[in-house]
């Protein structure tokens, strides 16, 4: 193909006036390029700027909502157990070693050791000087029990607190700290308030089912508890879930975490963890603000989605599902305690002197969320 010459390529002139307005053409379109990268530029920066302000709200906003909480935690040596708390941490054990040690592994697969677990319970609360209630559902073909006590409020009756904790165990598990701690706790809890005349209501449950199979299922004990108190209308304006207690080590490294949350709390497993989800925020305020102004003790908490591991996994989780605000106290479990569901969870594994200070330190919040303030 041949080559196309215009006209005006063929004068001298012609072609310095072409050559300069093609120059001044490009220097023109250089000059307007340039402008607009400086304004894309500068465009982009306000932006990002903008992007990373909002961001670090959000960060901090979800730090001092969900994570930052009131009082500080305790830190240094602990001091020496009070006469009361040697008592506590004595019967803290005979508790645990019946039911982790002479009855032992304890489900509807070993009905005989869970009905002996239940028996148990019920006659400890009853030799407190409570009338037992029994709650009994169907599960697996075996007739299943919660069991519940409880001290009526005086002047706020009609506002009621829930603590206590499963007492079933995963096959092959004897279930020292899961959940034997938690069941001795609330049987102490239970003692300790007996005579006392709160102004809500308090109630000590012992559920059945938690574990596998039934965990977070319609027959889960729990489950059955808090659906039954919906449907009668109970106001019940706090639940502690006491799971898998009596834990801890001062090893750094000793902890573990879901990601990212090991960035944000301590890597030594020596504290107790108060945890709730979002709705239940204002509850673990409370507990924990009250667990720190009267207990020497190590304590973190988290007020966290749901969906995280760990942080749904015991009692608690039943009563959000009924929209009631609930928490959970634990070592954390799996993220510190490597017996954790296996035949070694063996009652000597629980550090019997720290489960004390800290039921010690849980009768203390449990006194300040059954007694609010009169209103003026």
């Amino acid at each position: 193909m041949g080559k196309l010459c215009l006209p005006m390529c063929c004068h001298p002139a012609t072609t310095t006036w072409a050559n300069e307005f093609a120059h001044a053409t490009l220097a023109g379109e250089t000059t307007s390029v340039r402008a607009r990268i400086r304004i894309v530029t500068r465009g982009a920066v306000i932006r990002l700027a903008i992007l990373f302000a909002l961001l670090f709200g959000a960060l901090t906003g979800a730090y001092v909502t969900m994570i930052r909480m009131p009082g500080k935690s305790f830190t240094g040596p602990l001091p020496a157990l009070t006469p009361q708390q040697v008592a506590l941490r004595d019967s803290l054990r005979r508790d645990v070693e019946v039911i982790a040690g002479r009855i032992g592994v304890r489900n509807l697969y070993r009905y005989d050791n869970l009905t002996a677990a239940m028996q148990f319970i019920e006659d400890a609360a009853a030799q407190a000087g409570y009338e037992v209630e029994r709650q009994t559902f169907e599960a697996g073909g075996k007739q299943c029990v919660n069991l519940a006590v409880e001290i009526a409020g005086t002047s706020r009756a009609d506002g009621i607190v829930v603590i206590g904790g499963h007492y079933d165990s995963v096959p092959g598990c004897p279930a020292a700290n899961d959940n034997a701690t938690g069941v001795a706790a609330t049987l102490e809890l239970a003692r300790t308030f007996a005579a006392r005349k709160p102004r809500r209501s308090i109630r000590f449950l012992a559920f059945v089912n938690e574990e596998p199979p039934y965990f977070q299922t319609d027959s889960m004990g729990s489950r059955v508890y808090a659906r039954r108190c919906r449907e009668r209308g109970d106001k019940v304006v706090a639940m502690l879930s006491l799971e898998t207690m009596g834990y801890y080590s001062d090893e750094k490294g000793s902890q573990r975490y879901p990601v990212p949350f090991g960035l944000m709390y301590p890597s030594t497993g020596n504290f107790i963890a108060f945890v709730g989800n979002f709705s239940s925020r204002k509850l673990v305020r409370q507990a924990v603000a009250s667990f720190r102004e009267h207990t020497q003790f190590p304590s973190e908490m988290g007020a966290l989605p749901g969906g995280i591991p760990g942080v749904g996994w015991s009692d608690h989780w039943s009563f959000w599902q009924e929209g009631y605000p609930a928490l959970m106290v634990t070592d954390t479990a799996p993220y510190r305690y490597d017996h954790y569901h296996e035949a070694s969870d063996t009652p000597d594994k629980v550090d019997y002197d720290r489960l004390a200070r800290v039921v010690a330190g849980l009768a203390k919040v449990l006194e300040d969320l059954a007694n609010p303030a009169e209103s003026k």
